[in-house]
């Protein structure tokens, strides 16, 4: 049996009262919710200082900005996958590997579709796995695509550390790979997840032309190889056009 937090229960009973109120004030707040009003004071402060609601001039409570961003990222995700995942099916049956879709989440990148029926050998990607944006070419794909302030910024600060035999750990080498990606359109990544895998990785778009996404195949090593690279690159490109081209980019 889970034992639930007292605050954060009333906190967000507070919060649901804005589904069918645009606006409410002190008074109002406390009779549509029946909580006594110096908790409604002490939680309405708490709940202000992060953002989730805001005092308007009139003294009247609204929800704030915060919900927009977090709106946005929910919808944007949602679009993502529903929009992706056919596309995802077709790439998958074409090349027989795993297909694999990620977003952004701060400085890591995180799985949030996977279809791998074809692929008899398991892989690192999973459906909420996370990895940091250096490491693994899907996730490395958003990162080359990001601002250039971004990306010195994310390099500068971020400790390269080593998670299989090819994880790149130098940054120097970082930036030859990042500004590789921009040239070619895609990223190549060979055991820096997981050794004797690899995978290539194209970035999605939204229609704003700004980088929400990667898609990427992969798959045993041995069959990134050569001529089978550029092959399978292409094919990922197309696939990641097709998206952003839905997203409306």
């Amino acid at each position: 049996m889970t034992t639930k937090n007292k605050t954060v229960v009333r906190s967000l009973d507070i919060l649901n009262l804005f589904i069918d109120h645009e606006e409410l004030t002190f008074q109002e707040i406390i009779d549509l919710s029946g909580i006594p009003k110096t908790s409604v004071y002490r939680m309405l402060m708490t709940i202000e200082d992060m953002g989730f609601v805001e005092k308007g001039a009139d003294s009247k409570y609204r929800l704030g900005l915060l919900f927009l961003k977090f709106g946005d990222l929910v919808s944007r995700r949602l679009d993502i996958r529903q929009v992706a995942y056919p596309i995802m099916k077709d790439l998958h049956n074409d090349v027989e590997e795993a297909v694999n879709l990620i977003i952004q989440q701060g400085d890591e990148a995180i799985y949030i579709e996977k279809i791998d029926t074809y692929q008899k050998v398991r892989l690192y990607t999973a459906i909420g796995r996370r990895s940091p944006l250096y490491a693994g070419a899907c996730s490395r794909v958003i990162l080359s695509y990001l601002p250039d302030n971004e990306i010195a910024k994310y390099v500068a600060s971020t400790e390269l550390k080593p998670f299989a035999q090819g994880t790149i750990t130098e940054k120097d080498h970082l930036m030859e790979t990042i500004h590789q990606a921009r040239e070619n359109g895609y990223t190549v990544s060979h055991s820096e997840l997981e050794n004797h895998t690899s995978s290539i990785a194209a970035p999605i778009f939204d229609h704003q032309g700004y980088v929400i996404a990667g898609i990427s195949i992969a798959g045993i090593e041995a069959n990134y190889q050569n001529e089978r690279i550029s092959y399978l690159a292409d094919k990922v490109m197309r696939a990641a056009q097709e998206i952003s081209k839905r997203l409306g980019y």
